[in-house]
């Protein structure tokens, strides 16, 4: 396989002039298009929509939908041309696919994650489900927490004082097992 350079312009491009994959085998639930919506509101749309030489859309068709809701009238594209028609069809699988065979260091997500919770960040934005959240909290809790501070670290609580929580962070509300 040779490497191909690409040089790439993002430009924006009216919704209505862009055309879906009729064969894109990746499903969108309504809950992740409005997770998509969520990012795209709080962060910008600042993943482009690729397209083919056409306006096919290659990769994107979820970021497209959530930005029909958002009402845009322009999203941004970058055009990919150099593609045979079967390396479109494999792109557009290879795309969906290869994101999701990268594992997480969970340590450090857990982390990140609770770093989040303390500087109020909503949650929400990560794309992950309420029980996919509460199992990091909850995994590393007791790791993670100072008992002898609370979760902001501007008081002490004793540890056997925890009880009186009734197993809830004093800040955010998550509750937890003893």
């Amino acid at each position: 396989m040779i490497f191909m350079e690409l040089k790439m312009k993002v430009i924006n491009k009216k919704i209505n002039s862009l055309v879906l994959y009729e064969n894109n085998s990746r499903l969108h639930s309504d809950e992740q298009i409005n997770q998509i919506v969520n990012s795209i509101s709080e962060f910008g749309f600042t993943n482009p929509i690729l397209i083919d030489e056409n306006q096919m859309v290659l990769a994107g068709h979820g970021r497209l939908k959530a930005a029909e809701i958002l009402d845009l009238k322009n999203v941004p594209t970058i055009q990919i041309s150099n593609l045979s028609e079967s390396q479109k069809k494999a792109y557009v699988i290879a795309d969906n696919k290869l994101a999701l065979n990268a594992d997480w260091n969970d340590d450090l997500l857990q982390n990140e994650v609770l770093n989040l919770v303390n500087e109020n960040i909503d949650l929400t934005l990560l794309g992950f489900n309420q029980n996919e959240i509460d199992s990091f909290l909850n995994h590393n809790l007791n790791e993670q927490l100072d008992f002898e501070k609370d979760y902001t670290g501007s008081k002490e609580i004793l540890l056997n004082d925890i009880n009186k929580f009734d197993n809830k962070c004093p800040r955010c509300g998550f509750e937890f097992d003893n």
